[in-house]
């Protein structure tokens, strides 16, 4: 089959190899819609138009290649996966416990960590960063998390206030996305695969 070609005779489409397949994606990226793989592990990830290339969910790598609707059926290793979806949970019984605990009043975001223990962090005025960095003031070290994931905004008689830090995979505030809204008391906060929950103690 012939190319079709533009006025001075230059192809419209390139060849496959370097339109489709041999174009290495960063994390970070918006590509458009389509079916995407690892080029660590082999994971799938299928994508809508405005979504990001996030970090790879299976090895936390963050080199991608687009798959190719053309070619032959491909094996990556793994079947395809969809960004997650965040749905808000009913309230842990764990979290009237740690509401019980905590020692001085204010702020503070509340966690259950995968071996049972409560752990607490009580917000002071001004910014609190979250996320996967050493220099984060909340350090949450699984690849789900953005190096810089979210920012804690914190003033004198108002609700907290919740920033997306330029994240790969979102922030999420009782389920829903979001780019900045208040954290009230008793709010999920959603961060890579960690829940978070807002208790505001007056004693």
């Amino acid at each position: 089959m012939s190319k079709r070609t533009r006025t001075g005779g230059s192809p419209i489409f390139e060849s496959l190899d370097s339109a489709l397949l041999g174009e290495s994606l960063e994390a970070g990226f918006s590509p458009g819609s389509g079916t995407f793989y690892c080029l660590e592990c082999g994971s799938q990830l299928a994508l809508g138009e405005t979504d990001s290339l996030p970090e790879c969910p299976g090895c936390g790598g963050a080199r991608f290649r687009r798959d190719s609707i053309f070619a032959a059926r491909q094996e990556h290793g793994a079947a395809t996966a969809k960004p997650p979806v965040h749905e808000r949970s009913a309230p842990p019984e764990w979290l009237a416990e740690a509401r019980r605990t905590l020692g001085r009043p204010g702020d503070h975001l509340v966690l259950r960590e995968d071996d049972g223990a409560l752990a607490g962090l009580t917000i002071e005025p001004g910014w609190t960063r979250i996320g996967r960095s050493v220099a984060a003031d909340l350090r949450l070290d699984d690849p789900s998390v953005s190096r810089r994931h979210a920012l804690i905004v914190a003033e004198p008689g108002a609700d907290l206030m919740v920033l997306d830090d330029r994240s790969l995979d979102g922030v999420f505030v009782n389920g829903a996305r979001i780019e900045w809204a208040p954290l009230r008391d008793g709010d999920e906060l959603t961060i890579g695969r960690y829940r978070l929950y807002a208790v505001r103690t007056i004693h």
